[in-house]
This record gives C-alpha cells, structure tokens and sequence, in this order.
C-alpha cells in the first residue's frame, strides 16, 4: 500500500478534503513545493496528510470505532461516525485507484506499439485511444461519487466500484492493476454491441438456474443424506459405510490426500477403486466395475451410481474452489447422495434440494469425546510437549523447521505430515504416530489434517494464528481454527475402522467400539498471543452458509464466445460474462482473477475456444516474489499452450522453460546448497511445472508424451526438497520473529480490510476463505528480516509472552 501511495505522489488529483494539520510537519521540500501556487498548495497539502494518514489512520480510524462517543449503544460507534470513517476510506482508495490507472494506461502501450491489439477492442488511432481513456477516468470519477456520496457499493449498483475493490483487497496492487486492465477493455466494447447481440449476451449470462445444466441428473428422483456436525462425530464415517454396501459409487473429497486415503483403504477391502485426480489416474484392471475415489473437481458427473460421497461440504461456499462442490450436488447421478460437513450449510442444501425437487434428509451427529481449549500455551518452550500432540503450521519450510527443533528440545521423534508428501511417505509417518509403542511421541503436520486425516491426537497446538494463503498473510477463520482443533482427542482411526469391519463380520463390532478411548481433546497454541485468538474463535458460532459458488462451465464459456470477433482476448470475454451474469440469491460467482491471467497469458496462441477453456483450469500460481521475480509458471503455460496451437512436440525434454540441470548436482555439491533459499525455490519451481505438465498430459495425451518421465522427474524433485528440508534447523529467537511478524501482518490486513470493506463485510469475505488445497513451501513472511520487524523485543529462549495473572482460570489440561 505504501508503494502505492508513493505513486500517488505523481496524480494530480487527489478529492479527499483534508484538514492542513499534517502539513506544518511536513519535509521542507515540500514545503517549498507548496508554496509555488495556491492550486499546488493545496494538492501538496491534500497529498501530505494522505501519506501520513495512511501510515497512522488504520489504527486510528479502528481506535475511534471501537472507542466511539455514543455510550448509550455500549461504546459502539454511532453511525455518522461509522459512515464518515468508510467514506473517508473510500476517497482515499480513490487517490490508490488514480495513481494506479495512469501506470496502468502505460504499461498497456500506445496505438503504434499494439495496433492489432487496439483494434480488436475498435480503438483506430491514438487519437481515439486518448479519448477513450479520458471517458474511463471520468467513469472511475462516477463511480467513486456513487460509493462517496450515495453509499453504493454492492455488486449490482456499482460493479466497477466493486471489482476494482474487491480485487485490491484479495490481490492488493497487482490484483488492482489487472482489474483495471479488464475494466477498461470492457469499457471500450461496451458500446460496440447493438442492441440485439447486447441482448443476447444478457440472455446467455444468464447463470440463474444452474440445475438446469445437468439435465441427466434432473431425470433422476434422488435422496440426499447430509450428514452435518461437529469434527470428530462420525459423519463421514457413517457416509463411507452407506458407499461400502453399494454395488456402485463415488468417493469426492478436497484433497488429493483423502482422495488417496479412501482409495487404499477400498483396495485393502478388495474393493476395486479408481483413483482419479488431476494429476493421477489409477484404473483398475481386468474388472468391469468399480468405485471411484476423487477430488471433487474430478466427480465424474456422467457416470450413473448408486452412492455417492462429498466430503467438507461447507466448501461450497469458496470463493476459488466452491463452484466444484455445486457442480458434485447438483450434477452426480447418484440414487444416494450423501453430503458431509458442518451444520452451517444445512438451510441452503435443503433451498437447493427443494428447488430441483430431490428429497433431503438431515443427520445431526454429535461429538463423540469433549473438546476444550486450554488457558496456558506452550511458553514458546518445546519442553512443554506431551506424547501425543500434534503441531499444526501452515508451510513446509516452518513444519520441518518444528520437527528439528522438537528433536532436539525432547530427544523423541517426530514425524511429519502434509498434503505434497508422497502417499506412501504420508501413511508411513501416520502409522508411526498412531502406534503407541513405539519413540514417534510427537507429530507436525499441516492444516491438511483439519479435512479428516485419520491420526490419534490427544492435543493440537497452533504453531500461529495466521498464515499465507497464497496472496497475503491472513488470520485463520472461525471455521478453520474449529476444523483443525476439532481433530483433537481423535474418537476413531483408520485402523480402527478396518478392525471394526473385520471384527463386524464375525459380530464383534461393538466389542471393538467399547475399546476406543472416548477422551478430551485439547487446543492450545505455542505462543499466548495465538492462543488468545484460538480462544476467541471457539466462543464463536461461524455465519450460516448462505450462498452456494459457481463458476460458468465450458460449454456457456464457448457459446458465449461465438458472439464476438474472432480475435476478441478471452479474459474480456470473461469479464463481460461476469459483467453480465445474473444469479439466483442462493449463488455467488467464484473468483475469475486467476482464470483471467490464464487466458491474458495463453492469448498470443492460436488455441481453439475448447483449448482456451481446458487452459483455463490449469493448476498454475502467478505468484511473484519480493523482488518482483517470477516462478516461472507463467513461461511455462505459455510454451505448453504453443505446443498445443502449433501440435508440436511435446515431449519434457523439448521445453527449454524445464530446466532439469538442478537435478544433475552430485551429493557434495547439494550439501552446499543446504543454506541457500534459491535451491529450494528453483526445486519447488520445477515441482509446479512438472505438475502442470502432468496435468496436462492427462488431457492432451497425444501431445504431451512423457508422462512416465515426468513421474519420475516428480519423484526425484519431491526426494531433493525432502532432502532440503531435513537439513533445516530450529532458531528459536528468529522463528519467535516470524511469528510476530505473522501477527502483526495479519493485523495489519485485517484492519485494511475493514476499512475498505466494512465490518460486517470483511466479516463476510473471511467466511469464504477457506483451507488451501496443499500447503505452500515457503511463506512470504519467512523472508523478512527479522531486525525490521517492529513489536517487543524477544529474548533468546523464548518468545516474551506473558501468561494470565493469578485470577485467570486454571489449566484444565495436564502439562
């Protein structure tokens, strides 16, 4: 946001009326600067106060709000102050969005340097091109007056207001920029379309009745069962027992991992399974039926069964990923549909069942053994460890830096587990924890574990309250925090389960149910400051999930597109779509940044619609670094995409973007790369391309050929980070930093949301963030230096927290 305003400096307009009070302190090259003219004064003036507001109004505006005048309403703040507040955050947006269009407009290049570019948007000479970006200044102008003046920010009163606001607070200055890309293509067509084509858009952005998109299944009079509850109650156990007596079924969960999980555990019955992800397809051989294990994305939705399984149904509500979970209820052709998941989802599951005429019933299960948070955290002292407690962290770089640091605080082992490990590791490393008897007294693992890992864990300590979700370090949600302390006090385990089935059959399962410990499971935290927040989110009930996502399919993407000009860029024929879509009240639409990168980056190629659309669901981060570096991702989609256009070769070794010298080091020169991060991120680097390309060769088998090379290329890159990351040790006085830098990001981001969003809003968005399919391997935050954070000091050997005073309630927990 600073450098933004920094930007600021060189608009000439800045509208927020502000007092002088700033001005008198301001450097004296300012000063002087102001004194040229009483119009320059007065911008200098306006411009000064902005930038020393922004350093200290966040936390003023949040300390009026909380501390407002009007004590008949218990210290709240009165609604002329809440309104001024918003009001003043959104005219200062507005200077944000003013100095980012000019950058914006230049990047984009002028008439000569983009003709053809220029005139698929009907922009003939530069001429026009300054016309028209006058008239989209002057509609920003407008927009801004409605959010200022009138109050209007929703979707439906003001969509430019609210894309460009919206994509600044998921993606910040590089999510803004884009946004105002594709704000101004549309801007530009807008009125190209007559009347009639402009109709027919409408007609098809019509995104009201998306059960009609799945007409097979709408023959079908279905059951849904949805099974809601708390962790730990049984729901999804009860679900998978439903799957096991059918003849045909399908298994859909969030993550590859689950997905893997009920896979085995089906094989080990003598169940034949497939296993289908986007990046692995297993088919059984020498049968003609079988089950199908999945991630959700991957629901084969024209395959009629008699028992289908959606896992973590509360997911529906993602703003990235929730359209998946729509497309499995309304589009499986299952006689039984079983859903599992939280009981906030109940009243729109029933909307939806109501609405496409399948009968619903509701199982409510309870917890199986207490949960309770603990009032003492761990001291920052790994000492304080118990057998049996699990360590969650949010990258892969903090979880191997935990396990060095137990290892050597404790003398016991630790094992470790995450979504990326292998499967075969994965399993190993639970197995090891689960067994009582042997010296794997401890367990560090990432929020993967809150999706239904089967582990016995007496406690879950957060190793933080916050965490990078890919764009920006964040706190953890109310539902997420529930969901990853709710695994503690495990009731039953996966080899609980399959003794159960044994010993069943021989009419001894509730012989096995009486030997499974039913006890209290305990959530704390490693540093108090944390565990302030995990007790915060417990006393809370999340929002009821109200609206279900959804994302356009293919075949209305292509439709779409056939009513504009053949080289019309693909990301403004999404924008238009979102533009224009219409939704019923119980849909919102998912998020189309990433999809609109795609397409920006895959336009120069001569794919077809269809191919544009295959492209479009590419598992691929344009994420860039701190000093503005690229991951590579994005040359490597492009050349993917080439070789499709022009049916090249597309073999692995082909790819100029696929360096794979990395992995011709010796041992000895590996050892000396232990200390330096951009061996890790040119290894997790060749891991993504290696993955896309994966996930492309499941598509374009004809082109992409190396599919057995690039198993084991992943292979050997998985086993190199693996090497990496064992060698990490634990510092605590900087890993005591990180966290705090963590907190105070969070904090920071949390307030700025708040200020552009309104409470209840920001409150809204957060409750559609929801897990990351696999954790990253770095955090951003990781790679602060440590001197620039500013907080207290922390002392060597601990993390400076400070407990409860005497009267604070006693431990409940042992330790």
């Amino acid at each position: 946001m600073n450098a933004l305003l920094r930007n600021a400096y060189k608009w000439p307009k800045c509208t927020p009326p502000v007092s002088a009070a700033a001005f008198s302190t301001a450097p004296s090259p300012w000063r002087k600067a102001a004194n040229s003219s009483s119009k320059s004064r007065e911008r200098e003036r306006n411009i000064i106060n902005l930038h020393h507001e922004i350093n200290d109004s966040l936390d003023q505006l949040k300390d009026s709000l909380d501390h407002g005048e009007s004590s008949s309403r218990g210290g709240r703040p009165s609604k002329n102050k809440s309104t001024f507040s918003q009001k003043r955050s959104y005219q200062m947006f507005e200077v944000l969005v003013n100095a980012r269009v000019n950058k914006v407009m230049r990047e984009m290049g002028d008439y000569r340097d983009r003709q053809e570019d220029w005139r698929a948007f009907g922009v003939n000479n530069q001429v026009q091109l300054d016309s028209s970006i006058g008239l989209f200044k002057k509609a920003l102008d407008t927009c801004f007056a409605k959010a200022t003046e009138k109050g209007m920010i929703s979707r439906s009163d003001n969509p430019l207001f609210w894309n460009l606001r919206n994509s600044f607070v998921k993606g910040d200055n590089r999510g803004l920029s884009s946004e105002l890309v594709h704000s101004f293509q549309t801007f530009l067509m807008k009125e190209r379309f007559p009347d009639a084509i402009n109709e027919l858009h409408r007609e098809i952005a019509d995104l009201r009745f998306p059960y009609e998109w799945y007409p097979a299944t709408r023959m079908l009079q279905r059951t849904v069962h949805l099974h809601v509850g708390p962790t730990n109650s049984g729901k999804t156990y009860n679900a998978l027992k439903a799957l096991e007596g059918a003849k045909t079924g399908i298994y859909a969960g969030p993550l590859r991992l689950l997905a893997h999980e009920i896979w085995s555990r089906f094989a080990a019955k003598g169940k034949p399974c497939a296993l289908v992800t986007g990046e692995e397809v297993r088919i059984p051989e020498g049968v003609d039926r079988w089950f199908h294990s999945c991630t959700v994305e991957m629901s084969p939705l024209n395959k009629p069964v008699d028992v289908a399984v959606v896992d973590e149904i509360q997911m529906i509500a993602s703003e990235d990923r929730g359209w998946a979970w729509t497309q499995a209820v309304l589009g499986l052709q299952a006689k039984e549909l079983h859903l599992c998941g939280e009981d906030r989802v109940v009243e729109l599951i029933q909307d939806l069942c109501a609405r496409i005429g399948d009968r619903c019933i509701v199982h409510r299960y309870q917890r199986l053994n207490p949960l309770e948070t603990m009032s003492k955290s761990l001291r920052g002292d790994f000492r304080n460890l118990e057998k049996g407690d699990a360590v969650v962290a949010f990258s892969r770089v903090a979880l191997h830096k935990l396990k060095a640091g137990i290892e050597q605080a404790t003398g016991k082992r630790c094992a470790i587990v995450y979504g990326s490990l292998p499967p075969e590791t994965r399993a190993q490393q639970a197995a090891l924890f689960n067994d009582p008897n042997n010296e794997y007294d401890y367990l560090v693992a990432s929020d993967a574990i809150g999706m239904g890992l089967n582990l016995e864990i007496k406690r879950v300590i957060f190793e933080s309250s916050s965490k990078f979700d890919g764009n920006k370090v964040r706190s953890l949600t109310v539902p997420e925090i529930k969901q990853i302390g709710g695994r503690a006090g495990r009731y039953r385990t996966a080899s609980a389960e399959i003794a159960s089935a044994q010993e069943g059959a021989a009419g001894g399962e509730e012989a096995v149910e009486a030997k499974v410990e039913s006890n209290t499971g305990w959530v704390t935290a490693f540093d108090f400051r944390d565990l302030q927040d995990i007790q915060n989110a417990f006393q809370k009930e999340a929002k009821p999930i109200e609206t279900a996502g959804l994302f356009p399919p293919a075949n209305i993407i292509e439709r779409f597109h056939t009513y504009f000009p053949p080289r019309t860029p693909t990301s403004f024929v999404l924008t238009r779509l979102r533009e224009l879509a219409r939704l019923s009240p119980r849909f919102h639409l998912c998020d189309f940044d990433t999809a609109l990168e795609i397409a920006d980056a895959i336009q120069p190629y001569n794919l077809s619609v269809a191919d544009r659309c295959v492209f479009l669901n590419c598992p691929v981060s344009f994420r860039v670094s701190r000093d503005r570096e690229s991951n590579g991702q994005r040359e490597a989609l492009q050349a993917f995409a080439k070789c499709v256009a022009e049916m090249g070769s597309g073999h692995l070794l082909d790819f100029d973007c696929i360096d794979l010298s990395i992995l011709d080091m010796d041992e000895e020169t590996r050892m000396t790369m232990f200390n330096n991060s951009a061996y890790l991120q040119s290894l997790e680097r060749l891991h993504q391309i290696i993955t896309m390309y994966l996930w492309l060769s499941y598509r374009y088998e004809g082109v992409f050929q190396s599919q057995s090379m690039a198993f084991k290329v992943k292979e050997i890159v998985e086993d190199r980070i693996t090497e990496f990351l064992d060698k990490l040790t634990y510092v605590t006085y900087s890993q005591a930093r990180r966290r705090q830098a963590m907190r105070e990001a969070a904090e920071r981001h949390k307030k700025a949301e708040e200020q552009l969003l309104g409470e209840e809003e920001q409150e809204h968005l957060q409750e559609h963030h929801e897990e990351e399919p696999e954790e990253p391997i770095i955090e951003i935050v990781e790679e602060l230096d440590p001197e620039a954070i500013i907080g207290e000091a922390i002392e060597e050997g601990g993390t400076g927290e400070r407990e409860p005073g005497p009267d604070a309630e006693k431990n409940q927990g042992s330790g």
